[in-house]
């Protein structure tokens, strides 16, 4: 048995914190019980805060190798160019040596599973290994509607290669400015088999110009480069995803559905999914939305929905680092009526429901083998501090 014990423990059966909590473990992790200690009699107190592991809700590791090479502020239609100008610019070798070296931080740094965002098979030999829990969302692309069938056709061939390497995977829609709407609505059926969505959805104004207008420097790179686009609605892109979801399947849409950024959700958008998914989640990744385009999503908004915030990394070639406590740290400073203890909710017992493994991971209770992280550098006033930093116990 370990024992641990620290100023602040979080549980997150309720977002307020045990003050001088401990928690027990068995020797293979599962939680046994947890309460309040006194700290003289502990043989090691911790003057931080200890956690259940972290989700990452939102990640590209196949990116990885991207890490540094990627100007900032350029706007998703520039971040895009980059993209198309910088993928496979290195080898195998250093693809995998970047992959694993992004896997080996994130497990220190406490994540215990992860939404990982697949577009080939570069990561699931490591994933099949890592004791990190992966769900691979295997992403779409297409904007030409005649060639819909050649791309799931392709897609279920990569599933399969996932499936043999004993992974849990499915295709996902990636975005609107990328697809064809027939394409929005077939991969959403083919990857709500599994339960599961995830899709990039108001990551930008850009994207919603394109969308509510046809303008805009996103509609104005596929139009040069005599690409099609999506049809102009007039609307928001989240009520233009949400209109191929109702093509595709029954409303209310069963399964998981994770919409990823929603830097540009209004209460619109807020009132569409709520009648148009059974079980939507909005993951946040405030780095990169910085990164790329300096702004952040809107939080207050979202807390008000009642919708479940996740929090992800993005990859290396829109954020500096995949650290979930520097994102936290981000969202705090931008909004600092969010407590610790929400902002821990949303980074592990949200995204473990999410990815349906509420059972195991999220929360320090009795009979869960969640892992167990320590953070350091907490401020007298129970807060993240520029200095804070996890580390897996």
């Amino acid at each position: 048995m370990k024992r641990y014990a620290a100023k602040y423990l979080y549980t997150l059966e309720t977002e307020q914190p045990v003050v001088n909590g401990f928690v027990e473990l068995d020797d293979d992790g599962t939680v046994l019980r947890s309460g309040v200690c006194d700290p003289a009699s502990e043989d090691v107190f911790l003057d931080g805060a200890l956690c259940p592991g972290f989700v990452n809700a939102h990640c590209h590791s196949e990116l990885s190798y991207m890490k540094g090479l990627f100007r900032k502020g350029t706007g998703m239609a520039g971040f895009i160019d980059q993209i198309n100008e910088l993928r496979d610019t290195q080898s195998p070798a250093q693809k995998e040596a970047a992959l694993r070296e992004a896997f080996d931080c994130l497990w220190e740094q406490g994540v215990v599973a992860m939404a990982d965002i697949s577009n080939c098979a570069d990561s699931f030999e490591l994933k099949s290994r890592h004791p990190m829990y992966t769900r691979s969302f295997l992403e779409v692309f297409g904007t030409e509607p005649g060639d819909c069938e050649a791309v799931m056709e392709g897609v279920r061939k990569l599933q399969q290669k996932a499936l043999s390497y004993g992974l849990d995977a499915a295709p996902t829609p990636h975005a609107c400015y990328t697809m064809s709407p027939e394409l929005v609505s077939a991969a959403s059926a083919e990857g709500l088999r599994s339960g599961f969505l995830s899709y990039h959805s108001e990551e930008s104004d850009e994207e919603e110009q394109m969308i509510r207008s046809g303008s805009g420097p996103m509609w104005e790179n596929r139009k040069a480069a005599g690409m099609s686009v999506p049809p102009v609605t007039g609307r928001s892109s989240l009520e233009y995803f949400l209109d191929r979801l109702k093509a595709a399947v029954p409303v209310p849409v069963q399964g998981n559905v994770l919409l990823v950024h929603e830097c540009c959700l209004d209460k619109d958008g807020v009132k569409a999914a709520k009648e148009v998914l059974a079980h939507p989640y909005i993951a946040i990744c405030p780095l990169s939305n910085i990164f790329i385009h300096n702004t952040l999503p809107p939080i207050p908004l979202m807390r008000e929905s009642g919708i479940p915030i996740c929090v992800g990394t993005d990859s290396l070639s829109s954020n500096d680092s995949l650290c979930i406590v520097n994102e936290l740290h981000c969202i705090q400073n931008a909004f600092p009526e969010v407590s610790l203890g929400e902002l821990l909710v949303w980074a592990c017992r949200n995204g473990a429901s999410f990815l349906g493994k509420e059972a195991v991971f999220g929360s320090l209770e009795p009979g869960k083998r969640p892992g167990l992280v320590y953070i350091s550098a907490i401020g007298g006033d129970g807060k993240l501090t520029a200095e804070s930093k996890s580390r897996r116990l």
